[in-house]
Order: C-alpha cells, then structure tokens, then sequence
C-alpha cells in the first residue's frame, strides 16, 4: 500500500464521492477498468457476478469501494491509530472493562492523529454552537473512547461546560457504577429512556420547569437552560433528578439519585426525532459483505423511528428483559406514527425508514400499514418482529403494500425443546410458515441464529443447522447470521443461572462496567468448535450454494453426528393446511386494489340468454375481470367499492356476511367463500387482517 500510495491519493475522493450517491457514473472503472488499487482485503473477493449479476453494476461497485476503504482502515491500524475502526473506534477498551483503568490510562495519553482529526472536527462544533450542555449517547462499546475523549477535550476548552451521557451502553454495562474517575469526564450519567432524566437535568440546570413540548419547540437553544446555574454544585441538585449518576463533590464518591417523582414520559409524547443539522448528503452508502440483509444496516440512509416502545414478548431467557428498554411496553396510535413519519420525511427529504423495535408488534404494524394507505405515504421501511402466528400471509401482503421490504426475527436455535427453554414462544414449524408468508408477499427474511445456549447438545447444534438448510432450501429465509449465546447480568439466564444448568466463572464485578458474564456449560457441548462450520454453512446456503452437502462437509476435522431432524420437516409445516376463511368471522376485510367497474350483459347459452355482471378491475400491474351472477356482482361491487374508498370502514367478514344477499342469488355465504369469484379476489388482493 505504501509503494502505491500515489494511487491511494488519487482515488481516495473520487471514491468516496461514489460512496456518497454523488458520482455513481464511477461504477463501471471501479468494476472493469482496474480504477482501484487492491492490497489484502481483496485476496478473498466473492464471485462478484453470481452474487450482484451482470447488471448489479452500481452494487458491485459499492462492494469492491467498500473493500477498499477497509485497506485503508487496515493501513490506519498498522501505522498511526490501532484503535481506529470506521464503526467501532477502541472498542476493545469497552468490552468487559469491570476496571476503568485500561480506558483511564488511554485518555491520558496524548492524543493519536486519528484522535487529533476528531477533535479538529469536534473544536468547529464547539466554536459554531457554543454550548453550556453536552450531550453523549453511547450505544455500543465502540463507541465509548470516542465520547469520552471529546468529552475530556470540551472540558480543556470549556471548564465550565457540563457533559452528560446515556444510551445503549450504560444502560446495560454501567448500571452499577462506582468509578469516581468517569466523572473527571462525564458529570452526570443517566440510565434508560433519557427524556425524563434530561429534563430534570436541564430543569435544575436552568431553575425553571420545562415540558416536553417546550424542548421540542426550543430544541436549539436547550444548551442554554443551564447558563444560570453552571456554578452550582452537583449534590445539591440531586434531590430533583431521575435515574443519574453523579460524583458528590464532598465525598469523591459516585452517587446514584431517583429522588424525582415525575414518571416516565410516555412513547406517545416523546416527540418526533430531529435530524436538524446532520450533513445526511454527506453519509457513505457501504456494502460489506454479501449478505442482504448486513446491507441493509449500512448501505443507505435510513431514519430510526420505534413503533413500540419496549417488547410484548419480554419472556426470552437470554434477552435483558429485566431492563427498562425491554420491559416497559408502551404503544403509541398509527396516526401519530404516521404524523411523525412524515415530519421527518419533510425535514431530511429521505423516505427510508428502519423500525429500530425490539419487536415491532403485529397488530400496530397492521395499523401503521393501513394508515399509510389511508393517506398514500409512500415510504420503504423493514424492522424487528417476532415469528409468531399472527403473522398470516394476508398480514404480510397488507405490510408489503405498504412499503415493507424486509423484516428480521429471531429463530434463534432450530430446537423445539430449546426453543422452549429459551420461552421464545414459537415452534419450528410456526416460523416456517410465517417465513413462507413473508416471503410469498416479496418481503426478504433475516433469521437470527445462536449456538451455545445452555445444555444445547452436539446433536441439537447439528440438527438446528440441518433446519436452516432446508429453510433456505425451501427458499423462505434470504438472509442469516449464527450469534454465539452470551450470558448476560440482566437476564433470566444471568440472573438465576443453575435453572439452566450453567456456572458462572467470572468476571467479578468491579468499579465500572458489568454485563457480559463468563460461564461454563458442563451439560452442553464445546459450542467453540461448532463456530467456523455454522458460519461457512451458512454463507453458502445464503447463496444457493451447496444445499445438498451433508453436514459433516462444512465442519473439516471436527467430526459431528448425523442430524436426526427429517429430511421433509421443513415441506412438511408448510403443507398444512390453514384455517378456511369462515374460520375468520372476526377478521377485518381489506382491499389492496381500486374500485372495480360494473357491467351488466347478457350471454346466450344453448340459445337462451342469461344475464351476468361482469367486474372489470384496473390494477398497476395487470388488469382483470371477474365474472359472476348479476345479484353477487352489484353486492361485490358496492363492497370493493366501499372498501377501496373508505380505509375507515372497519368491515368485519362476518358483518359482510350478514349482508350477503344469499336469498335473492340462492347460494349461501359459506358456499360463496368456496366459489372461484372469491378465491380470485382472495388471490388478487382482497385480505382478511
């Protein structure tokens, strides 16, 4: 790389300038015109043609620029910053750092030149907006140092200056804080949702009440509530504050202050996220690896907004359910998800939109999607579910019309008996059908996967590969990733480990982060050598590849056992049958399409004439007709029509039925759901949701 760096330099900004959607005319010599310099993240590319095909020119493209981005990141590691990463920077430092002292001792050092490009960048933010209050969400371990580091630095500049944290990673690592050395950094941090203990902090900050509503209207200005009172002292504010931790300046010891009374604030009055300010034209649209899905996550830019807040579920074994994130549900009106929905659409002119649930409740999303028809939003959009029944292919074509793409669940271990264990509440069988669902209405399938989990056998870690074979052989899962159980302090695993059969070894709690615990499984197997064999296997079905190589071909010198699990176990779930549509009394009529036209016309037959309607329907893709006897037709025709005019007609199938003149056409209504007319309106777009 250092013999070509003259080539690096001169393809450093045209590339990212492709990256950035602002020259994608650059994608044919990034693909064919050898434009890229190539050092060792090329040594293993994929066959880029089977994976984008021989039109995917702009994918490709995006692919190898990515490849070569990640070199440079490589080179930055080897020279000048070995802690530097495009998406996690020092994150090592992070991970399981019971001591601060490791994170300490970095801070003290001189900054690196990759910290000395941040903080330049960082100088310009403070200059322009001259903040008395600074604000980090931390949600990850990589991100960590970085906080900290410009927290410590707008302290050099700004003594007076306040700092504040919250986010993903305190909420679950620092829960028990003790470290009277993070506050010579941090002055205040505050656990789970953050818009309460932030207004009590900026309250106090500033002597006056303040209203969600009030820092959403002055949302550019809240750094200057605190202008009259930065020399107050710590402790003696801590009577009003929620969820915060401080470090008594008396004592120099951390303390944890929930004195305030005030509840949370609820997810319907939380506000619209702002975007104001992010330079949204300059982010790179990346494509890592080829998996849809992992795609997704990095190539594009799309808004975060929650359906829900917490999960319906909260019952997983292994998921912090115990946390404030999971465990308080709340729901918020289809109405004002949509509102807010296109606020941010007016404000960053983007209508991709990614549902950062834990697990996006079916019922709302049926709602959402109905309103967005309703009002003809037309956004793109994918999100977090769970593989539950209630997901019935109808559902998934009312998602899919309404701009669903993709979705993500956990089957997590194709076991029913650890399925079980884990109270994951779904079967095997459940989730092919869900997965055949969703796929049947275009919308692509991410499967989580996970081995290790306490007591899982060798036999059972094969099986469950041997299930995700035939899943994608079957072709109802696109996309999938193997994650390795990890036992946390917060879960029920975590929290009562001898119920599964686990000893925990490790670490002892210290003064700063605990969450991650290590354990041992003497039941299970040693799930460490099923890792490398899980991930290849995988990556290849992803691509069609080698879906009839027995299991063992995956796993080298390690030798694993035959699956018992039936070659057809997969076929077999997806060719049960469902419920018939009388079974769906309860069920709300849904019409995909537009309002047909009606003609009345008169066949002959065997020289008599009869009288039939005839229902011509326009669609975007393909028109149709649909024939029928003149009573069903003026009845189907005042239906569809009501149906496709009015979203706010909540017409159940068993008040359609009460109005089925059955009488009059000498056919009742269960034998009219068994007619051809009706199962081509099924087929066409009419749903039961």
């Amino acid at each position: 790389m250092l013999r070509l760096r003259h080539r690096y330099e001169a393809t450093v900004e045209p590339v990212i300038r492709f990256l950035q959607n602002k020259d994608l005319t650059l994608a044919s010599r990034i693909c064919h015109g050898r434009f890229l310099p190539e050092a060792a993240r090329f040594d293993n590319v994929a066959d880029l043609e089977s994976a984008f095909g021989t039109m995917g020119l702009t994918d490709q493209a995006r692919h190898l620029a990515t490849l070569y981005l990640e070199d440079l990141a490589d080179l930055l590691k080897e020279t000048v910053g070995p802690q530097f990463g495009f998406s996690r920077y020092a994150e090592h430092l992070g991970l399981t750092a019971t001591s601060f002292d490791e994170l300490h001792q970095a801070l003290q050092t001189p900054p690196n030149l990759v910290d000395e490009f941040m903080l330049e960048c960082f100088a310009e933010v403070l200059d322009r907006e001259q903040p008395d209050v600074i604000g980090f969400t931390v949600p990850f371990p990589g991100n960590l140092y970085g906080a900290l580091r410009l927290a410590q630095f707008a302290k050099q500049q700004r003594p007076a200056i306040r700092t504040l944290m919250g986010g993903g990673y305190p909420n679950t690592e620092l829960r028990g804080l003790k470290e009277p050395r993070f506050f010579d950094y941090i002055d205040f941090l505050t656990l789970d949702d953050g818009e309460g203990p932030w207004l009590r902090l900026l309250e106090a900050f500033s002597g006056c009440q303040l209203s969600v509503a009030s820092c959403q209207a002055e949302s550019k200005q809240l750094a200057a509530f605190a202008t009259s009172a930065l020399a107050t002292d710590n402790s003696q504010l801590a009577t009003q504050f929620q969820r915060t931790f401080l470090r008594n300046p008396a004592t120099g010891r951390v303390e944890y202050h929930n004195q305030a009374t005030t509840a949370d604030i609820p997810h319907t009055e939380v506000g619209t996220p702002d975007y104001d300010g992010l330079p949204i034209q300059d982010y790179l649209s990346v494509i890592e690896v080829l998996n849809p899905m992992h795609r997704l996550w990095s190539d594009g830019r799309w808004n975060k907004l929650t359906v829900a807040h917490g999960c319906y579920w909260k019952r997983c074994s292994f998921c912090d359910v115990t946390l404030d994130y999971i465990r308080r549900y709340e729901t918020a009106p289809s109405t004002l998800l949509v509102d807010r929905i296109e606020q941010i659409v007016r404000q960053t002119g983007q209508t991709g939109f990614h549902f950062v649930d834990e697990a996006a409740p079916p019922l709302a999303l049926r709602d959402l999607a109905i309103e967005l028809l309703r009002r003809r939003v037309s956004i793109t959009w994918w999100g977090n579910i769970r593989f539950e029944k209630t997901f019935t292919p109808d559902l998934c074509r009312l998602l899919a019309a309404a701009g669903c793409i993709a979705v993500s669940g956990g089957l997590e271990v194709a076991s029913d008996r650890l399925l079980a264990l884990m109270e994951k509440g779904v079967t095997i069988a459940q989730v092919a059908r869900v997965t055949e669902g969703f796929t049947q209405a275009g919308i692509m399938v991410h499967a989580y996967l996970m081995y290790g989990f306490p007591t899982e056998t060798a036999q059972e870690t094969v099986d469950s590969l041997e299930v995700v074979r035939q899943l994608f052989q079957a072709g109802i899962v696109q996309s999938g990733y193997w994650h390795r159980f990890a036992m946390t302090a917060h879960s029920p695993v975590g929290q009562n480990p001898a119920k599964y059969k686990v000893q925990q070894i490790g670490p002892e709690p210290g003064d700063f982060a605990w969450n991650d615990l290590w354990h041992d499984d003497p039941t299970g197997a040693d799930h460490e050598q099923f890792g490398p064999g899980l991930a290849k296997a995988l990556y290849n079905y992803m691509h069609g590849v080698a879906l009839h190589e027995p299991l063992q071909f995956w796993f080298d010198e390690l030798r694993v056992p035959r699956t018992t699990v039936p070659r057809q176990l997969i076929e077999s779930a997806l060719t049960e049958p469902g419920k018939p549509d009388l079974a769906k009394q309860n069920m709300r009529l849904f019409w995909l399409g537009n309002a047909p036209e009606l003609r009345l016309e008169t066949r002959h037959k065997k020289g008599r004439p009869t009288e039939q309607a005839v229902l011509t329907f326009y669609e975007q893709a393909e028109d149709f007709e649909l024939k029928t006897t003149p009573v069903i037709g003026r009845w189907l025709a005042d239906l569809l029509t009501r149906l496709a005019t009015d979203y706010d007609a909540k017409l159940l199938l068993k008040e359609a039925a009460a109005s089925f003149p059955a009488a009059e056409a000498g056919l009742g209504f269960e034998s009219f759901l068994a007619a051809p007319a009706w199962r081509l309106l099924r087929e066409k777009g009419l749903l039961l949701v």
